[in-house]
């Protein structure tokens, strides 16, 4: 159990803590739904286990995070267990953030909601691909510009001489 969740803090982008005290089990499993839906999951640990696999991890200094009832939200992509999670809070107030990490810097709530609002992997890739097509897309459109208007110039003549 500790090897797997030190490989869990290892390997993740972004690990979100939560309480969970008073979710219902229907409750616990659309959280957890929605969250392999982006791509992240959900681990719940008994604190002293985690805290055992944070020993000499990056992330080691949110040890203070687990105490009470504690999930861990976690995923590849830094921001998609952030989303989910703080989405989902937003909706359910028994689900309460309690802060997270990324690498080696540790969160608060509000690092969390930050770290939620900023664009996902796939966006910042969508928008990169956007920039590098863009200048092609108009050298595309400048260089057939021209012949198009000599073919609306010439469809305007032939219908002037037609008439």
């Amino acid at each position: 159990m500790v090897e797997e969740l030190g490989q869990i803090f290892s390997d993740s982008g972004a690990v979100v803590v939560c309480h969970y005290a008073g979710l219902s089990v229907a409750e616990m499993s659309d959280y957890r739904a929605r969250m392999r839906a982006a791509g992240a999951s959900v681990r719940v640990a008994k604190n002293r286990l985690a805290k055992i696999a944070l020993e000499g991890k990056p992330c080691e200094g949110m040890k203070s995070l687990l105490i009470g009832q504690t999930v861990l939200g976690y995923a590849e992509d830094p921001v998609a267990a952030a989303k989910v999670t703080v989405e989902y809070a937003k909706g359910n107030a028994k689900l309460v953030i309690l802060g997270g990490a990324i690498g080696t810097t540790v969160m608060d709530e509000a690092g969390v909601k930050a770290l939620a609002a900023s664009p996902s992997r796939e966006e910042v890739l969508a928008s990169i691909v956007g920039c590098i097509i863009s200048p092609a897309a108009n050298l595309a459109g400048a260089i057939g510009a021209p012949a198009s208007n000599i073919a609306s110039i010439l469809t305007t003549l032939s219908e002037k001489e037609a008439a």
